[in-house]
Parts: C-alpha cells; sequence; structure tokens
C-alpha cells in the first residue's frame, strides 16, 4: 500500500512538473510572439540569405565593316562597408573628409559635408551597406578604386554591384532592324531573333537582406561567373545605311509625308545593306524617327509596282512578244460596275506591251491579263502565287506581315478582281517581299531570301556563317527575264521614270503609285474604300536594281501619304532611288575598273629606296623577285637593276656612324626605320608630318650625346 502511495505521489510530483514546463514554454512563446517579435524578425530578416541571378553581358551586334551597332556598358552601383574590421577608427577619422570631397567632386551631385556626413553616420550606426551612388560608369568606378581607403583594395570596404545597359552608337540609324533589349519587355528587331545567343549565360551571387529590400553581396566574387554572349554581325553597311536614312529622311519633310522606307539589298546574296524606316513623331512635326519597321511588318496594296509580276505571268505562259498591240482607246475600261483610268491620257490609243509598261498603262495591263486569263482566273493566281508572292520570306526578324494574294475560291473574289489584282490593287505586299521579286529578275530569275545576318562569333572565333538561300530556282524562263529587264530598263530611259537623269550608269525600275485604303471601311456607306477623289492618300515607290548591264543592288523607296501635291513614285520615291544609287555606285570598288590592266603601267618604281635587309628579302620573296645582298646590316639601298634588287649597305653608311657617335644623313628613311636607328642609340625622335625624313633638327656629321633630342619632319 504504501509502495503504491510512493508510486503515486512521485507521478504527480512528474505531472506537475511536466505541466509547469509546458506553462513556462508557453510564456515564454507568448513573450517572444508578442513581447520581443518584432526584434526577433529583424534578426532574422537579418540573417536571410538568398541566391541573386547576375545577368550575363549581351553580346555585341556590328556591321559588316565591323562598326559597333548595339553593346552591353556595365554601370555599377558603388556602395561601402564602412564598418569592415579592416577599416579602424584612426584610418576612417584620417580618411573620411577626404573621401567625401573626392565624390563630391566626381559627381557633383551632393557637398562634400554631405557625403562625409552619410560615412560618419553610417559608421556610427554600425551599417555595413551604404549605397553611395548608382549608374555609375566604369571609367569612374576605376577612379573611386584610387580614393582614400578604397584603394587599399579588397580591404577597403568598397561594394559594387554590376549592371548593364543597351545602347546603340549610332542611335537612330536601323534602329527598329537592330531592335532594343530592355529588361521585362521582349526585344525587337535582330536583338529578339537572336535573344537568346546574345544573352549568354547568367552567373549566380549569393546576397544577405540587410534591411527592408536592401541586399547585399556576402563574397567579393560571384558564386557562379556569367557567360557573356556571343556577338552578331549584320549585313548592315552604316554607311549606306547613313545615305538611305537622310535621302529618306530630307524627301519626307519636303514631302510632309507621314512616313517611308527605303532598302537596299544585293542582288546575289540577298543581303540587306541598308534598311531605314522613318515616322513623323507628330502631325505637324517636322521630325522623324524610326517607330516602326515597315519594311517588315506593313503589308499594303502594292500598286503599280504589282505590273512586272503581272506581265510577266503572261508572257511567261504564252511566249508574248513585248510589241504586240494593246488597244488601250482613251484611257479607260470598265469591267462589269468598275471603270479603271489611267493616270495619264495615253500616247496613242494602240500601245506595244513595251510602251504598257513604261507608261504604266492601267488599261493597258488589265486588258492584257483579262485577255489570256479571264476564262481561268485561277491559272493567273497559281503562276503568282509560283513566284513566292502568297508565302512569307521566313525573316529571322519577328513580325512578318502575312502577304495576301486572293484565290478564286475566296468570298470575296469578284468579276472585278482579276483586272484589280493586275495593276496591284486587291493585293497585299510588304516592301520587302517585292523586293525579293523584282531582285529576282535582276539575279537572271533566281529569287534568294532576304537576309540581315552574317555571322555569329564568340570571343572572336566564328561560330555560325549564314549563307544565302535559295527560295525560287527560276521564278521564269531565261527569255521572259530578258523581256523584262527590258521593260524595266525601258521605264527609266522613255518610261515614267526617265526623270531619274542618271548619266553615270544604266537603271532598270519600276515607278508605283498606289492609293490607301481607308482603316475601318464599310461597304454599304456609299463611299469608296479610298475616300472621296481629291482628299485621297497615296503611297509613292520606285523599285530597281543598278548597274542594269551587271546588276550588283536592289533598292526599294516608299514615301507614305505624302501631302504636298505631288504623288507620283517618280517624282517623290525617285529621288531617294537615285541618290542612294549614285552614292553607292561611286563609293563601292565593286563598280571600279582598273586603270592600269594592260601592260603598260603608269608609275614606275623609285631608283632606291631605304629599309631593312629582312624586311626587303621579305617583300622580293613575295613578289617573286630575285634579290642579292651583299651585307647584314641593318638598314640598306635597294636599287632597280633589270628585274634584280641588288640590296647593298647605304651610301651614308647610317649604323657605322651612329656607332661613332655621329648624326648621319636620314634624308629618304622611313620613319619607322628612323625610330628605330635613333632610339636604340638613345636619341629622343620627335616626328612631324607622315612619309619618310624630309628634313632634320640635328644636321648630319654632327656629334650627339645619349639622350638629345631630335625633329624629323616627313614627307
Amino acid at each position: 500500500m504504501e509502495n503504491k502511495k510512493d508510486i503515486l505521489s512521485k507521478s504527480y510530483l512528474v505531472y506537475i512538473l511536466l505541466c509547469v514546463f509546458a506553462i513556462a514554454i508557453l510564456y515564454k512563446m507568448c513573450i517572444i510572439q508578442f513581447k520581443e517579435g518584432d526584434v526577433w524578425k529583424a534578426k532574422a530578416e537579418a540573417f536571410n540569405t538568398k541566391v541573386f541571378e547576375i545577368e550575363a553581358v549581351r553580346g555585341n551586334i556590328f556591321d559588316v565593316n565591323g562598326n559597333l551597332l548595339a553593346t552591353s556598358l556595365p554601370y555599377y552601383e558603388v556602395a561601402v562597408d564602412i564598418n569592415a574590421p579592416s577599416i579602424d577608427k584612426k584610418l576612417f577619422e584620417n580618411k573620411v573628409d577626404s573621401l567625401g570631397m573626392m565624390f563630391a567632386n566626381l559627381f557633383q551631385d551632393k557637398s562634400a559635408k554631405q557625403y562625409t556626413k552619410i560615412l560618419r553616420k553610417a559608421r556610427n550606426n554600425g551599417d555595413r551597406y551604404v549605397v553611395l551612388h548608382r549608374n555609375v560608369s566604369y571609367k569612374d568606378l576605376q577612379t573611386i578604386k584610387s580614393f582614400p581607403i578604397f584603394k587599399r583594395g579588397k580591404r577597403g570596404g568598397l561594394v559594387t554591384l554590376q549592371t548593364n545597359k543597351r545602347e546603340r552608337p549610332f542611335q537612330n540609324l536601323a534602329a527598329r532592324t537592330i531592335g532594343m533589349s530592355r529588361t521585362g519587355i521582349k526585344p525587337v528587331g535582330l536583338e529578339g531573333a537572336y535573344d537568346t545567343i546574345l544573352m549568354g549565360i547568367s552567373g549566380q551571387r549569393l546576397m544577405q537582406k540587410i534591411a527592408g529590400d536592401v541586399w547585399r553581396p556576402i563574397n567579393d566574387e560571384n558564386e557562379i561567373e556569367p557567360k557573356d554572349g556571343s556577338d552578331l554581325y549584320t549585313t548592315i553597311d552604316i554607311n549606306i545605311q547613313d545615305v538611305a536614312e537622310n535621302a529618306l529622311y530630307n524627301t519626307l519633310v519636303k514631302n510632309n509625308a507621314s512616313h517611308g522606307c527605303a532598302i537596299l539589298m544585293e542582288v546575289k546574296t540577298g543581303e540587306i545593306k541598308a534598311i531605314a524606316n522613318l515616322t513623323r513623331n507628330g502631325k505637324d512635326s517636322s521630325s522623324y524617327t524610326e517607330n516602326l519597321n515597315y519594311a517588315v511588318l506593313n503589308a499594303t496594296e502594292p500598286g503599280s509596282t504589282f505590273k512586272l509580276p503581272s506581265l510577266l505571268a503572261a508572257i511567261d505562259e504564252y511566249n508574248l512578244s513585248l510589241d504586240e498591240k494593246v488597244n488601250v482607246g482613251n484611257g479607260e475600261v470598265t469591267f462589269y460596275n468598275k471603270t479603271i483610268k489611267d493616270s495619264h491620257a495615253p500616247e496613242s490609243s494602240v500601245l506595244s506591251i513595251q510602251r504598257v509598261f513604261e507608261t504604266s498603262s492601267n488599261v493597258g495591263v488589265s486588258k492584257i491579263i483579262t485577255k489570256y486569263y479571264s476564262k481561268n482566273p485561277q491559272q493567273f493566281v497559281n503562276k503568282i502565287n509560283s513566284f513566292h508572292l502568297n508565302k512569307k520570306l521566313g525573316l529571322s526578324i519577328p513580325g512578318e506581315a502575312q502577304p495576301l494574294i486572293k484565290q478564286t475560291k475566296d468570298k470575296d473574289w469578284s468579276g472585278v478582281t482579276l483586272p484589280q489584282m493586275s495593276y496591284g490593287y486587291e493585293t497585299l505586299l510588304t516592301p520587302l517581299q517585292t523586293l525579293a521579286f523584282y531582285n529576282a529578275i535582276a539575279n537572271d530569275g533566281k529569287m534568294v531570301k532576304p537576309r540581315f545576318e552574317k555571322e555569329i562569333k564568340r570571343n572572336g572565333v566564328s561560330v555560325k556563317t549564314f549563307t544565302t538561300e535559295v527560295l525560287v530556282e527560276q521564278v521564269v524562263s531565261k527569255e521572259t527575264i530578258k523581256k523584262a529587264k527590258q521593260m524595266l530598263e525601258g521605264v527609266v530611259k522613255n518610261g515614267t521614270g526617265k526623270g531619274l537623269n542618271i548619266t553615270a550608269f544604266s537603271v532598270g525600275g519600276k515607278t508605283g503609285t498606289a492609293q490607301i485604303a481607308k482603316t475601318g471601311f464599310k461597304k454599304g456607306d456609299g463611299k469608296t474604300a479610298y475616300g472621296d477623289v481629291g482628299n485621297r492618300s497615296y503611297q509613292a515607290s520606285f523599285i530597281g536594281y543598278f548597274p542594269a548591264d551587271k546588276p550588283l543592288y536592289t533598292c526599294m523607296v516608299i514615301v507614305y501619304n505624302p501631302s504636298k501635291g505631288t504623288y507620283y513614285g517618280g517624282l517623290i520615291a525617285g529621288p531617294v532611288f537615285k541618290e542612294i544609287a549614285e552614292k553607292v555606285y561611286s563609293s563601292s570598288l565593286n563598280f571600279m575598273q582598273p586603270i592600269n590592266n594592260k601592260q603598260t603601267l603608269l608609275t614606275k618604281a623609285p631608283e632606291s629606296i631605304k629599309s631593312k635587309n629582312n624586311e626587303l628579302l621579305i617583300a622580293s620573296k613575295a613578289l617573286n623577285l630575285k634579290a642579292k645582298s651583299s651585307t647584314s646590316e641593318d638598314v640598306f639601298t635597294t636599287r632597280n637593276a633589270s628585274d634584280t634588287l641588288s640590296i647593298s649597305l647605304s651610301e651614308s653608311n647610317l649604323k657605322s656612324q651612329l656607332d661613332k657617335g655621329i648624326v648621319p644623313n636620314l634624308n629618304g628613311l622611313s620613319a619607322k626605320d628612323a625610330l628605330y636607328l635613333l632610339e636604340n642609340k638613345g636619341i629622343h625622335v620627335k616626328l612631324l608630318g607622315m612619309g619618310s625624313v624630309k628634313k632634320q633638327s640635328i644636321e648630319a656629321g654632327q656629334k650627339f650625346i645619349k639622350g638629345d633630342k631630335i625633329t624629323l619632319i616627313l614627307s
């Protein structure tokens, strides 16, 4: 019985102790939760760590000549751990005022006193991370690293976080084609097309939460270093781009147009050398900028430039002669309820196909197409489709517009669709899609895909090279191509493009003028899709290739909504084409003929030159010239003796005189060799000009000592 009582008493004791212990735990939990909660939360946050993604440096974009089109510039957030163990009180007090003054002098946003106050406050509060400045350039960062305290390196308390900003050195030039990459926004243009290649691989850095949403790196180095992106080399030539953009800009301003585009494409390769897209900044503004890539994104009714594929379809399928006659009457024809008119009265009631094209007769083209295809319009559509005009080009730049070539089974196909299509209405094409077709004619029938990319490199090593892609091997027969070129060259010589007046080289091309349909138009309101007569908008275009005898480039210019009373393609877009073509022609070596392609040379080699023996031997070997060397001294004179170079010691014995402390006669010596000889003897040389030595400040034969200065005037 006593044992039972003893056991119960002990059990009660244990139970009471457990209850007390539980109450104590509960009490402590309440104290921590409600009384000390804020303190412990702050401490917990102070020990929060997180791995942050470190953005890699985005790859550069270059033009075809290696000029920088887009690059990422590093900017830094500069902070300080002023309570770092390596910064003792004595060091801080001795240098804090100087540090504040240097920050004030560098950034000039705060006074030296204000910067010093920030540093002292951080020191007194025990802060381990205080941001002093954001968006600091790399150059300024190097200056900061030389400041007092910070120049101690890792022990100086300087903490930096790098960010990268995308910049375009040429700013507006080809801006929409190059595109822009910004955080949180999907990149466009080439930046978007090659985003994954340019962006590289992100790194990782371990950060510690200080307070609020402020994080600081725990270590000086990243845990995983980012891998920089690859570089993209484009086909764009920034010099030609500048010409195209300026020519287009001047025409837009002159004609108060809403927007426009100009494209230059290399015939054989499809490489785009220039692509300008300009939009007026406001209805009454005279300034323009690159807001939209019309060449890629804007599909409109092409107008008269579509007459070429229309006529080539009939010429190719029915082997038509360009002398075949067409009755155009007084320049009007009616199909069902639609009257088609020419913009000018015809020169004759009967025109050849050649003259129909040269004078851009809507009536003539529509009559030819209806004559051969009215019974089977789908045959015409199929032929146009074979030109790849019903498909996208498959450009790398995202957002290419879908072309529209109507099919006879479409609901909106009507009796007037075929004649309307024949001269560029009821169809939709982008400027680049039209350009690709005309380029195929210049390229003897082979249609190549327009491209903007030349090469991808990583760390200077080629990763991928882009080659020409053929879309259609032969759009029409070789015989039809000859006829097409005859028509296009006739437009510039005797037709609507005669005003180009290019005399240095021949051109083949086509003018185009199209009415622009109003957006939101609905049938049945008693009005046409193009607005009332006298209150219509137009697009003026010119497309062609040059030089006509051996085409190297195809160029297209479109000016939308000119509002100064003139809207014909030859008068509005033609001058832009002319300026681009003439400047490209005058500056390109591809057009230059050799001036000494015969055996007779226009220049004569000098009787003697002075250079190093080994250099002359290397040069003579490369030129397959016989050479005879009679000495091993450094500087020699070469003399022309039949077909053999005789290399002998110079008459003035330059090196020998220098060894004796005498300044030799340096006349005729190259700047490089003069520097080599004189500076090896301790003489300080100053060069004025370029070329070989013409005069020397210390006359030949005078004594010199080591450290003397001599000025050489070069030829």
